[in-house]
């Protein structure tokens, strides 16, 4: 997958600046592609050259003018198109899992401090997951939502996000556990 793709489908529910975005980004696309504001500027400038997405300037009295953006025609095919090709499976690239496969010849103590550390960020992830799906919600169950919601890919892809950071916490709590009862039986030796 493409930035492009990601992007196109951020902007499938309304206008957004650059900077609206990276918020967009932040919040709800992060949890499966993870951009950088400048890369996202970048790629609006390509889309828009490439005439799958139009912008339009705003003019605003207090504040400086800013460009919005929004799908053409185009960027609809475009994500038709994309959205035919079969999915790539994805992987694992992690540091954290990395460090874990050395654990038997490094210090246990900062691995189980990375870990805790890691646990607690995923934990509050979680927690913001969490609060977009209640908030996408409103007052209805989760089932009446996935049946007669307005729009249900970004719930959709937020419940991803949540199960993720469920199970990064839940990994990251058990491997710190193993860690600390082998380094007590170590240093009871």
């Amino acid at each position: 997958m493409a930035l492009r793709h990601a992007v196109l489908a951020a902007l499938l529910d309304e206008e957004l600046s650059g900077y609206q975005l990276a918020k967009v980004f932040d919040l709800g696309v992060a949890n499966f592609w993870h951009a950088q504001p400048q890369q996202l500027y970048a790629e609006l400038t390509r889309l828009e050259r490439d005439g799958l997405v139009s912008g339009r300037e705003v003019v605003q009295d207090t504040r400086p003018n800013k460009r919005v953006f929004r799908v053409t025609e185009a960027g609809l095919a475009e994500l038709e198109r994309f959205t035919a090709l079969a999915a790539k499976p994805s992987f694992l690239r992690d540091d954290l899992a990395v460090k874990v496969q050395a654990a038997d010849h490094v210090d246990a103590g900062t691995l189980i401090a990375q870990l805790t550390e890691r646990a607690a960020l995923a934990q509050a992830k979680a927690d913001l997951f969490a609060g977009l799906l209640s908030t996408m919600r409103g007052d209805r169950t989760e089932e009446e939502f996935l049946r007669h919601g307005e729009r249900v890919g970004p719930y959709l892809t937020c419940l991803r996000g949540l199960a993720f950071e469920r199970g990064n916490r839940d990994w990251c709590e058990r491997v710190a556990a193993v860690l600390r009862e082998r380094k007590a039986v170590h240093d009871r030796h």
